[in-house]
């Protein structure tokens, strides 16, 4: 093969990346647009990531200072159901929460204290719904009508030393992404038990990891518990991972690149090395069937579910690069395509499905190709391929 040919290879592989990088590119430009324009959207009805606050009651001393006292005791019911709403390209990751908090205070000092207790709910522009705010329990248990201000509901009740109250809050809210749970900086927890139950099992802890969990039927139930601790971490849950298709098959386009070069140096070796002569024009219609995968798979994404998508792509783009080898080139280089465009461009492209393992893949598969090309070409005479083989111009 001349230099001159392989100069010209090399010439059409830089455009073809190029033209790959371009539609990587406007790919990652439609989806961000999309998404800022539907995230919006999605928050306005569903809400934004909830933040629950831990709740305080505060007093004023007999010389004149405010004090801050925390629940001697709290049972806390977290209920989420995770309901993904897909709009255009992109997977928004909302859920349902129900809230239920049951929280004792008790007045420690020697006097009686007239405490004022308040309790944050999620910011946001978020919808609360069934909200129950009650002191006390029994016949003596009062529901709160304290209008929530600046929103915090408030309310106040006078203790005697060493009397306690319970305070019982629920709500049902919606919101997207994660949910949260956080205490007052520094402060010190007692007798604290978050109990959180799911309809999903790919549960990911942005914060503290639970003290217990257990598998249930639909997802998983974990429970946090803090006997006596001081800046006690908060409490986290993150929505799973939706497989959004816009990125992946903006990552296939940026990526392809990769694959195209190890293909392109199987097919060179291999043709090379059988006495296989190809023109450059040929390697411009294989870039060619290899660019239409991508090119096919982003744009059926709106239309056509993604697995689908890219089972189409791939088998249209096999086709047309096997099916032109074949023609060329004969069965022995057809056989050897099928394989590699398998591996490098399918198998690759397929790997940007699942976190984590594209960088292995690659590398499995270069070692791989090393290999086998090691083998099965370690008693070529190079020397003599390299001077003989030229490619037939027409």
């Amino acid at each position: 093969m001349k230099l001159t040919h392989l100069t010209t290879i090399a010439v059409i592989f830089v455009c073809t990346t190029i033209a790959w990088w371009l539609l990587g590119g406007v790919i990652t430009q439609r989806t961000a647009h999309v998404g800022y324009q539907t995230g919006d959207d999605v928050s306005g009805r569903w809400g934004p990531p909830l933040l629950q606050k831990h709740p305080v009651a505060r007093f004023t001393s007999s010389n004149g200072s405010r004090v801050v006292l925390q629940p001697a005791k709290s049972d806390v019911k977290v209920q989420l159901t995770y309901q993904p709403v897909k709009m255009g390209l992109l997977w928004h990751r909302t859920y349902g929460v129900k809230f239920e908090g049951a929280y004792t205070f008790t007045n420690t000092t020697a006097i009686t204290q007239t405490l004022s207790i308040d309790f944050d709910l999620p910011a946001g522009n978020t919808l609360l719904d069934k909200i129950r705010f009650s002191l006390g329990e029994g016949a003596s248990a009062r529901r709160s009508v304290a209008a929530p201000q600046e929103g915090v509901i408030t309310d106040t009740v006078q203790l005697a030393p060493g009397e306690s109250i319970p305070i019982n809050v629920s709500y049902e809210c919606r919101g997207m992404d994660f949910w949260r749970y956080a205490f007052a900086d520094a402060s010190r927890i007692r007798d604290f038990t978050l109990s959180m139950n799911t309809n999903f099992t790919d549960v990911n802890f942005p914060i503290s990891s639970p003290t217990d969990r257990m598998p249930t039927e639909k997802g998983m139930e974990l429970i946090w518990k803090y006997e006596d601790a001081i800046s006690a971490p908060g409490i986290g849950m993150e929505m799973p991972r939706e497989l959004n298709a816009g990125p992946v098959a903006a990552q296939i386009s940026f990526y392809a690149p990769l694959s195209l070069l190890l293909f392109f140096v199987v097919i060179i070796i291999t043709a090379t090395s059988r006495g296989v002569s190809l023109h450059p024009v040929n390697y411009f219609f294989l870039a060619a069937g290899c660019f239409a995968f991508p090119l096919l798979f982003s744009y059926m994404l709106d239309v056509v579910p993604v697995h689908l998508s890219f089972v189409i792509a791939a088998a249209s783009s096999l086709l047309l690069v096997c099916g032109y080898l074949r023609a060329a080139a004969g069965e022995f280089l057809f056989r050897v395509a099928v394989v590699a465009q398998t591996a490098y461009m399918v198998l690759f492209s397929y790997s940007f499905f699942f976190k984590g393992l594209t960088g292995l893949t690659l590398t499995v598969g270069g070692i791989v190709t090393l290999g086998v090309l090691m083998a099965l070409t370690a008693k070529v005479d190079w020397s003599q391929k390299l001077g003989a083989v030229s490619p037939r111009l027409a």
